[in-house]
């Protein structure tokens, strides 16, 4: 950022900063000052906006995450400075209404006739209930305006992360517990809003009033006022003794609460396994250890949380102690009168208000920064997979697909799932991978539309490497059937459009038919529009995997991988579901990862993986005669009855 001098007035370079959205100027008393001197003067709506702004936009001394914190304020700045406004003004009326009463005290009731001070304390009586009247709407807007400008906030970050979940690669997703991801887009994001509006707030409301009631209360009477104050220190070192084991604390209460949902989600997810296996009574168990670790840390927290309040409880009836003894003490020695007594007692209060404010902020900044942190440690994870900056399009794509010396290992481990991988499929061909379990099948098949990144190596698609293309139009242009069905909660037709967002229904008609799903979906109780429960329940595995096929029809795609579409059904299911598969190849590149080798026969070309790379390739009938790995494979299956 340049620094200039300041040759003109520093209100009109704020103006023509903001106008240009170039900041040149970075001196923050300036600021304040001119900003003070604007508000005492005219009160410039737009100049304090211009200077908040300005202010946001000073990124040399702010902490990145600070920076983005506050970023979130900015489409908000008008009812974030509005219900700053509405706090300022509720401190300045606390402020003034012990100073009616004083006066009115000190002044009217001694120097006055009764009939002449019953009008003037009329007078002020109706001051009094109007200032009543403007903190009501003040705190109206406060406590509405102000907790929506939170929850849009909110919003705004659940947005973000959500977002960034989309961009993050399976490689993320491998390391990471469901219900763990989920607690970060809500419970480590719902204390946040209270942050975000109350804890400004809070701060201008409890600065106001401790120093206005400094003021005040030190020009009524020095002596008892240092006095008062002199124990104000000890509570600010309470407090910040106090700051550092609440904010440990809760952390560990958040950690608790996302392993508890990780627990949860797992077991609801395989709730028909965990009853299959008659283990309930097992996972009730482990849930109680985790649910009681949980118990534990908050125990903890709580013992921390209560030691703050009471110790600042303490420390608010010694304030009272003090005001009423030395104030006792100044009266009985002719240096303090009882009403200014009196009025110490009043402004006691705005001294107390700041401090369980700052309790409230305290939990709050320790929740909500607890939360946010955890937001920003998702955040601030750089996707491994994106677009190059000059990524290009893929278009008219014919689905010629070559591999060319790629080798994979997954992020953080040693040796290579598999390396030296060297083979080409033309446009419109028809292959198929087989092998060992955990040779890296379905890996090798990820890597074409990049859920994963080669280790060495390329992959390419019509002569152009994978990584030099967009990942929406690669993965645009490859139809995926997996062995695990994953449907949505949702009617047929809304899982089946997925394949096509704007299809109609005569084209999910068509894709259903050509799937051979159309007629059992016609026997369900709605037809298209029939509910089919989370991922599925209420189909079999033939209806879902039929499903996910349609879907595929629907999308068009030029490329097709089926990851062992068929291992999982039964031999009637088997057979429909294969007619499927065999009409969706038509005229496309396609790779089939096999299980049950009697299913790729007709192949027009097989590949045995290995971990050195491809062991063998031919059609069935070559690699039979050849009596290698494929053979071995293929009798070990026959024999298992595949």
């Amino acid at each position: 950022m340049k620094i200039q001098r300041k040759e003109k007035p520093l209100k009109k370079q704020i103006y023509k900063a903001v106008a240009s959205q170039k900041y040149v100027f970075c001196n923050r008393k300036n600021i304040r000052d001119e900003a003070v001197r604007s508000i005492r003067e005219d009160f410039n709506f737009s100049m304090c906006l211009s200077i908040f702004e300005y202010i946001l936009s000073d990124r040399r001394r702010m902490n990145p995450r600070a920076k983005k914190f506050l970023s979130y304020y900015k489409p908000y700045l008008k009812v974030f400075c509005a219900d700053m406004f509405c706090a300022f003004a509720v401190a300045a009326i606390s402020l003034i209404l012990p100073m009616i009463v004083r006066y009115i005290t000190n002044t009217v009731l001694i120097n006055y006739e009764i009939g002449e001070a019953a009008g003037i304390i009329a007078k002020l009586a109706a001051a009094m209930v109007g200032l009543a009247i403007l903190q009501f709407f003040c705190n109206f807007f406060i406590n509405y305006q102000g907790h929506i400008m939170g929850a849009k906030m909110e919003y705004d970050m659940r947005n973000d992360i959500f977002d960034h979940y989309q961009k993050l690669s399976f490689n993320f997703y491998d390391n990471q517990k469901v219900g763990q991801l989920m607690t970060r887009v809500t419970n480590d994001l719902f204390e946040i809003t209270e942050l975000c509006h109350h804890g400004p707030e809070d701060i201008v409301i409890s600065i106001i009033k401790f120093v206005g009631a400094f003021i005040i209360l030190i020009s009524i009477n020095r002596k008892l006022t240092l006095l008062l104050f002199a124990v104000i220190p000890l509570m600010f070192v309470f407090a910040y003794i106090m700051k550092g084991k609440m904010n440990r604390a809760f952390r560990r209460n958040r950690e608790n609460i996302a392993q508890i949902n990780a627990q949860i989600e797992d077991n609801l997810s395989g709730i028909r396994v965990v009853k299959s296996f008659a283990n309930e009574e097992q996972e009730k168990q482990k849930f109680r250890v985790g649910n009681g670790e949980f118990v534990k840390s908050k125990s903890h927290a709580y013992w921390q949380m209560a030691t703050f309040h009471s110790g600042l409880g303490f420390f608010t009836s010694m304030i009272n102690v003090v005001v009423i003894v030395g104030g006792g003490l100044l009266i009985a020695g002719g240096g303090l009168m009882v009403s200014d007594l009196l009025t110490f007692l009043l402004y006691v209060n705005n001294i107390i208000e700041p401090v369980n404010k700052l309790i409230n902020f305290t939990e709050q900044f320790q929740n909500g920064v607890t939360g946010f942190s955890r937001f920003m440690d998702i955040l601030e994870i750089e996707p491994d997979i994106k677009d190059k900056p000059d990524a290009l399009e893929l278009d008219k794509v014919k689905g010629d697909i070559q591999f060319e010396d790629v080798a994979f290992r997954y992020e953080g481990t040693r040796e290579d799932v598999f390396e030296h991988i060297d083979f080409s499929v033309p446009a419109g061909g028809y292959v198929a991978l087989v092998g060992s379990s955990g040779v890296g099948k379905t890996t090798l098949c990820s890597l074409i539309p990049r859920f994963y990144e080669v280790t060495s190596g390329r992959v390419t698609i019509d002569g152009m490497d994978v990584r030099d293309v967009s990942l929406r139009s690669l993965r645009r242009n490859i139809g995926i059937v997996q062995q695990d069905v994953y449907l949505f909660a949702g009617t047929v037709a809304d899982n089946i459009r997925y394949g096509k967002l704007d299809a109609t229904r005569e084209e999910i008609e068509a894709a259903a038919k050509r799937a051979n799903a159309h007629e059992f979906i016609m026997e369900l109780p709605d037809g298209y529009d029939t509910y089919i429960g989370q991922r599925g329940v209420k189909l079999s595995g033939g209806q879902k995997q039929r499903l996910s096929i349609a879907r595929v029809f629907l999308k068009n795609p030029p490329v097709l991988i089926f990851d062992e579409a068929t291992s999982a059904l039964d031999n009637e299911s088997e057979k429909v579901v294969q007619e499927s598969l065999e009409k969706l190849a038509v005229g496309r590149t396609t790779f089939v990862i096999a299980h049950r080798l009697t299913t790729i026969r007709n192949a027009r070309e097989i590949f045995v993986l290995t971990e050195k790379g491809i062991g063998e390739k031919g059609t069935h009938t070559e690699l039979m005669e050849k009596g290698g790995l494929y053979a071995s494979l293929y009798d070990v299956g026959k024999a298992k009855g595949a």
